[in-house]
């Protein structure tokens, strides 16, 4: 996620990124290399080699910080967070509370490290970025693809015996992940970058109706793919987390909001409340990020007080799985 564009290694601030139709278009990204245990990749999982960058705030670089904590891969991969706001040399690090300076690369502007893995790199620049700091480029910047590198190639250096991509349900995982991704998770984007209102219309309508497919889906079952956690619910996670704070209001998905829906916003304090996960979520990054970084969408770049969401508030799906075993 991020907006500016490098064009033939030389920064341009330009925010369009809708069709003639004013649908949103998400950028495809471009670095899609893997890493392997076995090293039968160019890159080899090794502790200390491999650095990840993020911003609290993007949905799509939280699950990659989600990840990498419940592994326990702190001491294995380290980390860089870029500042809330994004301007117009985009996203930047500083010394504002949350965030963490470019240790690797030295840099002041994320789009610089693009230029160190490519100086003529040409393309939106966006987080999170697996970087490698014994070739000197980025590995990958693909977040579902990086999720699953840190949840199946690093198992030998985790301190976390935990395994959110089982062989039994793997197909059902992809599958799950497919599923969610264009009508909720780049949903939100979609209703919320339109600059037509079929285009939102379009956009809102698909939303719900797989929100509303997913609140009766966790009516049966505990996660997304059954009764235990995989790659697929933390996708699911970083946009329902966001929802009611941001998506709600800043990206007028205003039909209902999560807390509205009893099994999703259960299902939502579920996860949250998993050890470890709450350590990635700031709000406070989160809000600032959409509210003041996109003046097309919030001209006044005005951040809500409210609302007042409570995650810890005790949840009711262990009762949903002990009623199955019954």
């Amino acid at each position: 996620m991020g907006l500016g564009i490098l064009k033939d290694g030389k920064w341009v601030s330009d925010r369009q990124q809708e069709d003639s139709q004013g649908k949103f278009l998400r950028p495809s990204t471009t670095f899609r290399n893997q890493i392997t245990a076995d090293g039968s990749s160019e890159f080899k999982a090794e502790p200390g080699r491999y650095h990840l960058y993020i911003s609290w705030a993007c949905p799509w670089a939280h699950r990659t910080a989600i990840m990498r904590q419940l592994k326990g891969l702190q001491d294995v991969i380290s980390m860089s967070v870029v500042a809330a706001e994004i301007h117009d040399n985009s996203w930047e690090f500083s010394d504002e509370p949350g965030s963490i300076p470019d240790t690797v690369n030295g840099t002041e502007y994320l789009w610089q490290v693009y230029l160190k893995a490519d100086p003529n790199y040409s393309g939106r620049v966006t987080v999170p970025i697996l970087w490698d700091t014994q070739t000197g480029t980025i590995v990958n910047n693909e977040s579902r693809e990086i999720i699953r590198m840190l949840d199946t190639e690093f198992n030998v250096f985790a301190k976390q015996d935990v395994n959110f991509y089982p062989e039994h349900l793997q197909k059902v995982i992809d599958k799950t992940i497919d599923a969610i991704y264009q009508p909720i998770n780049n949903g939100v984007y979609r209703a919320g970058f339109a600059t037509t209102q079929s285009a939102y219309d379009e956009a809102v309508t698909e939303l719900f109706d797989a929100l509303d497919h997913w609140e009766q889906v966790l009516g049966k079952q505990r996660y997304l793919c059954g009764e235990q956690i995989t790659e697929a619910d933390w996708c699911m996670f970083t946009t329902l987390f966001r929802f009611d704070a941001v998506y709600y209001v800043h990206f007028k998905c205003n039909l209902r909001r999560i807390v509205d829906y009893s099994n999703l916003w259960n299902y939502l304090k579920d996860l949250y409340q998993q050890p470890g996960v709450k350590e990635t979520c700031n709000l406070d990054h989160i809000k600032r990020h959409y509210y003041k970084s996109h003046p097309n969408v919030n001209p006044t770049g005005i951040v809500p007080k409210g609302p007042i969401i409570d995650f810890d508030a005790p949840h009711n799906r262990d009762q949903l799985r002990a009623a199955m075993e019954v």
